[in-house]
């Protein structure tokens, strides 16, 4: 009975959320991700861990690139926060790419993580501090946009699986 009842909750709990809180989820769950991989000493948790950040990543910076940033760009009428994001989110893929393509455990793998880290930091403290409350103030449906964001990241999680 119980099986029954979980997906609904966390279905209307994904629909309910604001696009703002949705991304904002994302980035807490990968800062996570990068603090339990920051602790961890078996190569294979590691591995299993840059697996998931590198996903996690990939999937947040799509699901931002297709709705959100094109809906806050129309709505600010922006011409730098969204492109420099942008830039930003080459870079992340960029290194993700990189990271993915090399061996876990030499210098250079782990250089690039840290790197990836810091990356990741910088563009969530930019977003947090100058886009998100931006968008927020505009005329933007976030609910709306939520559920849009929501199920394009089911979709694409359901893929990569």
């Amino acid at each position: 009975m119980n099986a029954a009842k979980t997906p609904a909750p966390d279905k209307a709990k994904s629909e309910a959320k604001d696009a703002i809180a949705l991304l904002k989820a994302d980035h807490e769950a990968v800062r996570q991700m990068f603090a339990e991989y920051e602790e961890a000493r078996s190569s294979a948790k590691r591995k299993v861990l840059i697996a998931e950040i590198c996903t996690a990543l990939t999937v947040h910076a799509q699901i931002e690139e297709e709705i959100f940033y094109p809906a806050v760009k129309a709505a600010l009428k922006d011409k730098l926060l969204v492109p420099e994001a942008t830039v930003e989110h080459a870079g992340v893929k960029d290194l993700i790419d990189q990271i993915l393509a090399i061996e876990p455990g030499g210098e250079m793998y782990e250089a690039k993580v840290k790197v990836l880290s810091e990356y990741v930091k910088h563009h969530v403290k930019e977003e947090h501090t100058e886009m998100f409350p931006k968008a927020k103030a505009s005329s933007l449906d976030m609910v709306a946009l939520g559920a849009k964001l929501a199920a394009r990241k089911e979709d694409l999680l359901a893929r990569e699986a």
